[in-house]
C-alpha cells in the first residue's frame, strides 16, 4: 500500500466546512477582509456556537462578553479567531473510530499546540501558526485508525513490545502518521510550511531545507512527553534537545529558565471535547 491508494478512499476522508477552507487560505493572504470572514463564520450556527463558547472561556480572559464573531475578531485578534474556528471545524470533521479515545487524542494534540505556541515566543516563529501545527501534528494517526483498523492493531502490538510508533508504522506500512497527516493537510490546502512541519516533526533532521516549525513541534512533543513520563524539571532540562532548539534561533537561556510554565499547560480548547 502507498499514500495514494490510502487517499483513494475519498468517501471516508474527513471534509471540513467551507468557511474553514476559506480561513486556511488566509494564511497566505495579507489583504484578508476580516469583517467578511467573520460574517461567513456567523452563517454557520454550530461553528459560531463553539467559537463563542471558547472565546468566552476563562482562558482568554476578555473584559466583556463576546456575543458575535466580529466581537471575537476585535477583542482576540483575527489570528486567534482563525485558530478557534480551525480547531472547532477540524475536531468536528474528524470522526473517531469505535473504541478510539477521541478526548485523550485531542487533549494531547491541544497540549502540544499550547506548548508550541508558548515556545514560539522565544523564536521568530508565529505563535498562532505554531499552535495550528501542534493541533494537526498527529491527525494522521486518527485517519490511519479510521482507514486501516486491522493493520493498526498490528502496529499497536509492535509498539507495546517496545517499538517507536512512527518507525513501526513506516516499517509495516511504508509510511507513518506524519506522512498521512501532511497529505491530509495538503489536501485541505494548508500552507506548505505547516504541511512540512506535520510531515517531519518526528524527525526534523530529515527536512531539507530545515523546517523551523518541525523543529518547534519536536521540542513541544519532547516537553509534553516528559511531563507525561513524570520527569523532574532537572531531568527535562538535562535531556532537552538543545541542538534542535539552537537551529531555529531559540533563546534557550530564557526558554529553559521559564520551562516550568509548561507543566499542566492549558490550551483553552477543552470545551470542544464535550459531548
Amino acid at each position: 500500500m502507498n499514500l495514494a491508494s490510502l487517499f483513494e478512499q475519498t468517501h471516508t476522508l474527513p471534509n471540513i466546512p467551507k468557511v474553514v477552507q476559506e480561513l486556511i487560505a488566509t494564511f497566505n493572504d495579507d489583504n484578508v477582509n476580516i469583517d467578511a470572514i467573520a460574517g461567513k463564520i456567523s452563517m454557520d450556527p454550530v461553528l459560531t456556537a463553539k467559537v463563542l463558547r471558547l472565546a468566552n472561556s476563562a482562558h482568554y480572559g476578555v473584559s466583556r462578553t463576546i456575543s458575535t464573531t466580529n466581537d471575537a475578531s476585535v477583542l482576540l485578534g483575527f489570528s486567534t479567531l482563525r485558530t478557534l474556528v480551525l480547531a472547532s471545524g477540524i475536531t468536528g470533521a474528524m470522526k473517531a473510530p469505535q473504541g478510539f479515545d477521541r478526548k485523550g487524542f485531542w487533549r494531547n494534540n491541544f497540549t502540544v499546540a499550547a506548548i508550541a505556541k508558548w515556545m514560539a515566543k522565544y523564536t521568530k516563529l508565529n505563535k498562532e501558526t505554531a499552535f495550528t501545527c501542534g493541533m494537526l501534528h498527529s491527525i494522521g494517526e486518527m485517519l490511519l485508525r479510521m482507514l486501516l483498523p486491522t493493520e493498526m492493531k498490528k502496529v499497536d502490538a509492535a509498539v507495546a513490545a517496545g517499538g517507536r510508533l512512527h518507525e513501526v508504522e513506516y516499517s509495516m506500512l511504508g509510511f507513518h502518521y506524519g506522512d498521512v497527516g501532511a497529505e491530509l493537510a495538503s489536501r485541505w490546502k494548508f500552507p506548505e510550511e505547516i504541511v512540512t512541519a506535520v510531515k517531519y516533526h518526528c524527525n526534523p533532521a530529515k527536512a531539507d531545507p530545515m523546517s523551523p516549525l518541525a523543529n518547534l513541534l519536536y521540542l513541544a512533543i519532547y516537553v509534553n512527553d516528559s511531563h507525561h513520563a513524570g520527569l523532574s524539571e532537572e531531568e527535562i532540562l538535562n535531556r532537552f534537545p538543545t541542538k534542535v532548539a539552537s537551529a531555529i534561533g531559540m533563546n534557550l537561556e530564557k526558554a529553559l529558565a521559564d520551562l516550568q510554565e509548561t507543566n499542566g499547560m492549558e490550551s483553552g480548547m477543552d470545551a470542544l471535547l464535550e459531548d
